[in-house]
């Protein structure tokens, strides 16, 4: 997230949220994303969730605009492999809406769903393969979104003061500054942290796909999605049809550590590129995402101790494994796995630390409390916001998952 424009660009979502769609406010929760998506709401992806619940897969994405466009299509990608990264075989589940909650969503050429889906139990398709639901409910990403704005401030400024880092880029804030970032990170104001998306609402794309349709290359299931034009809607400059408006694997990659201490200019240009970039470009950035990992293993005044670094390795080639692993944006899911319980399971156990659990991301996870503490201090725990769950308990089993707004 960028530090001086939070609140900023929340205040633009929110403005051209109204304007688009006549809402009071955007009821979604995004993360900080470039003008050109913020400009265009519908096409605003807040969040990806995949997870897998009795031989299916569940896949949710939130829509920051509050409604779907006639303008837009909706994807969900489905990578399969043997291995994480390595993926042989491709599913893409695409929707278009030509009214507001009732699409014609394709499961490649194997199935195919039309008509309104805005009923509890969903639209079920023609082969039975996949159920979708299109509709408002409750945001359940949760976080303190000021107390992050204040701690990443903190660091801002004694980067700005002229902190000094190491070859790899790691900052030597004092034990003052870190004590105050971790300490911003989990208050909200002074006061204990609380989630400035309490009662959010969002447009949700919600589907159920039987597994073994979507995992024929292996059981890692590597999930990203998109908007892109379906489109140029009237009054809008020219865009050609097929172009990217957004996209999202997992939580907080692109917009957490992108551009995060950069100037708004060149954090804007460079998130648009990343959002357009083909799967075989998405590498490219792995030197971007390693210079804000550089910054984030610092805020605990300890270098090297970050998740994937070596502390004794050379600084300059410390952050490369965890910006390789990143870069691949994709949300994995073992769908060998019973169980959903931990955010980035199925990185752990390529990694080399054994478990059973599928990983992905349900919408019940803390993903902001794991991701930066992983950053931070190479742990699951020990970063956190003073958020630890949603206002609202949403189902990981009853479909459409959400709780109702």
């Amino acid at each position: 997230m960028h530090t001086r424009i939070i609140i900023t660009q929340l205040s633009r979502l929110i403005v051209s949220g109204a304007i688009a769609f006549g809402l009071a406010t955007a009821n979604a929760s995004d993360h900080l994303d470039t003008a050109a998506v913020i400009a265009d709401p519908a096409g605003d992806i807040g969040d990806l969730y995949a997870w897998t619940d009795v031989g299916r897969l569940n896949l949710v994405m939130t829509i920051v605009g509050g409604k779907f466009s006639d303008h837009v299509r909706y994807a969900f990608h489905i990578d399969s492999g043997k291995a994480l990264g390595r993926t042989s075989e491709t599913v893409s589940i695409e929707c278009d809406f030509n009214s507001a909650f009732a699409p014609q969503c394709h499961l490649g050429d194997a199935d195919l769903a039309r008509g309104d889906a805005s009923i509890e139990t969903g639209l079920v398709s023609e082969q039975g393969h996949f159920r979708v639901f299109a509709g408002v409910r409750d945001d359940p990403f949760f976080n303190n979104v000021r107390g992050t704005r204040a701690a990443l401030n903190v660091a801002g400024a004694a980067l700005a003061a002229g902190v000094p880092r190491d070859a790899g880029g790691c900052p030597s804030f004092s034990r003052t500054t870190t004590a105050k970032i971790l300490e911003e990170w989990r208050h909200t104001e002074g006061h204990a942290g609380t989630n400035l998306l309490a009662g959010w609402k969002t447009a949700a794309l919600v589907i159920a796909v039987d597994l073994d349709v979507v995992n024929q290359g292996g059981p890692l299931l590597g999930v990203w999605s998109t908007t892109s034009v379906r489109a140029a809607p009237p009054n809008h400059p020219p865009l050609e049809a097929g172009v990217v408006i957004d996209r999202m694997g997992r939580a907080l990659t692109g917009n957490a550590l992108l551009g995060t201490f950069d100037t708004e200019e060149a954090s804007d240009r460079r998130k648009q590129q990343y959002n357009q970039a083909t799967r075989l470009e998405w590498q490219a950035f792995a030197p971007d995402l390693a210079a804000t990992l550089a910054i984030y293993d610092g805020f605990d005044g300890v270098c090297g101790n970050q998740w994937l670094a070596v502390q004794n390795a050379a600084p300059a080639t410390r952050y490369a494994d965890l910006a390789r692993l990143l870069a691949d944006d994709r949300l994995w899911v073992n769908s060998a796995a019973k169980t959903c319980q931990q955010y980035l399971a199925a990185e752990f156990h390529d990694v080399g630390a054994t478990n059973r659990d599928c990983g992905g991301r349900t919408p019940n996870y803390d993903a902001v409390d794991v991701f930066r503490s992983l950053l931070v201090r190479g742990r699951t725990t020990g970063v956190a916001d003073g958020v630890t769950a949603d206002d609202r308990l949403h189902s990981e089993t009853r479909f459409p998952f959400l709780a109702v707004p």
